[in-house]
């Protein structure tokens, strides 16, 4: 059974993720919403470290918290000036959104509801896992491995910078 003061903590972390993941989508400041989404990145961070994942919560922090970040940061202060906001978004659709936001969530909550990991962490696990075994999982090409998803992000990122770049010359 876990102490008062562990289940207090995650509920601090939770907290903090639901508020700064809001901040982060409605704040009209470009760089104040890059700040929140670091505070959110280093607050799953913490989620991991909470539950012993001390190699995830270190790779949360040196790619996402630490890299990506700062590329947002970098592409932010190319593409505009730091101290402008963006106006208000006056949309009609609004409520659209919201059903299709809506509807992704419960169609996300029912694929994780059916997937099959529910099954095998019901199974305690036999043995440790070595640092090889993980970087075969992250960059193996079998089922289950996930070689192809890292490669896509780093693509992706790579459009990105890309992106900012053509955007910086333009002005």
């Amino acid at each position: 059974m876990e102490s008062v003061g562990s289940i207090i903590m995650y509920c601090v972390i939770v907290a903090a993720i639901i508020v700064f993941s809001i901040l982060t989508v409605t704040t009209r400041r470009i760089l104040r919403a890059a700040t929140y989404l670091l505070f959110v990145l280093f607050a799953t961070a913490g989620i991991y470290f909470k539950l012993d994942y001390e190699f995830l919560g270190a790779v949360q922090i040196a790619v996402y918290a630490g890299g990506i970040v700062v590329l947002f940061v970098f592409s932010i202060l190319l593409t505009s000036n730091p101290g402008d906001s963006s106006a208000r978004l006056a949309s009609k659709r609004r409520v659209m959104g919201i059903i299709a936001a809506l509807l992704s969530f419960v169609v996300m909550g029912f694929a994780l509801c059916r997937h099959e990991f529910w099954t095998a962490l019901s199974r305690p696990f036999t043995t440790d896992l070595t640092m090889q075994e993980i970087g075969q999982v992250l960059l193996g090409t079998e089922k289950w491995q996930y070689l192809l998803p890292f490669e896509a992000v780093s693509v992706l990122l790579l459009a990105c910078i890309i992106g900012g770049v053509v955007v910086a010359r333009k002005r």
